[in-house]
């Protein structure tokens, strides 16, 4: 039943995060006017605007002027319902799903964001401050853990302030919008583990430098190009939350270390 919920919550979410990712680098509320056709403004009737199905029933075309849908929509509906679903299969009813589950939410409009316009939107990522300490503090406070509140508070601040110190060292190679989030994400690697905050902050290293040299094998990129990063940490990121404790474990045991 809770992950039946979840993907139901997660296709509504993924529609209003569309709109999110349509508006907010534009800076246009996302409240007011309703949704409309990007071609000819003509407001989308509720039997058009359901998650996945209406696009499908029609067939990628506005059904006001014809104009094509982009199939980044259906898409952002589909993954963030079955990444909800996916998290609550994953920790059950634990006090930490709804952190969980917003940190999709933004994981998933960021990186299409930042695809897009190269840009982690201020409006998305210095909200998120607040809510991860409410959210993973009370889950916290749920299990009576001091301890894992003051980690997730030090990851933050740590995380932060390596970004920021390679931001002041090459300010063209890491932008501020990718130390601010890496302060967002230092809160739930802190919370989650030290071994998760260790693997999560080398993974968007590791994983970003995979991804070009890919992209550049494949002639898509030049070495002076300039690559969407906030994907690549948030990917790293959330390594570090799902798997960063086991494999952190893994690397110390190999390297005949305590751990």
């Amino acid at each position: 039943m809770l992950v039946a919920v979840c993907v139901v919550v997660g296709l509504a979410v993924g529609s209003f995060l569309n709109v999110v990712i349509a508006r907010v680098p534009d800076r246009v509320s996302v409240v007011r006017p309703g949704s409309r056709c990007p071609a000819c403004e003509t407001p989308i009737a509720p039997r058009d605007n359901v998650p996945v199905l209406s696009w499908v029933l029609l067939r990628g075309r506005a059904r006001c002027c014809g104009v094509r849908i982009p199939v980044t929509y259906p898409l952002v509906e589909a993954g963030t319902a079955l990444a909800f679903g996916w998290l609550a299969a994953h920790v059950g009813r634990s006090p930490v799903l709804p952190a969980l589950l917003y940190l999709a939410a933004i994981s998933i409009a960021l990186a299409v964001i930042d695809v897009r316009v190269l840009r982690l939107p201020f409006e998305i990522v210095a909200p998120s401050y607040p809510v991860a300490v409410v959210l993973l503090g009370g889950a916290a406070l749920a299990r009576s853990d001091g301890a894992t509140a003051v980690r997730m508070l030090a990851g933050g601040v740590l995380l932060w302030s390596l970004y920021r110190l390679l931001h002041l060292v090459s300010p063209r190679g890491m932008a501020y919008g990718d130390v601010r989030l890496a302060g967002v994400l230092g809160l739930y690697l802190g919370f989650t583990g030290w071994g998760a905050l260790a693997v999560g902050a080398f993974g968007g290293f590791l994983v970003g430098g995979l991804a070009g040299l890919v992209l550049m094998a494949a002639g898509r990129v030049g070495w002076k190009g300039h690559l969407p990063y906030g994907p690549y940490l948030l990917a790293g990121a959330w390594i570090g939350i799902l798997a960063g404790g086991p494999l952190a474990h893994a690397y110390l045991r190999s390297a005949g270390l305590p751990g």
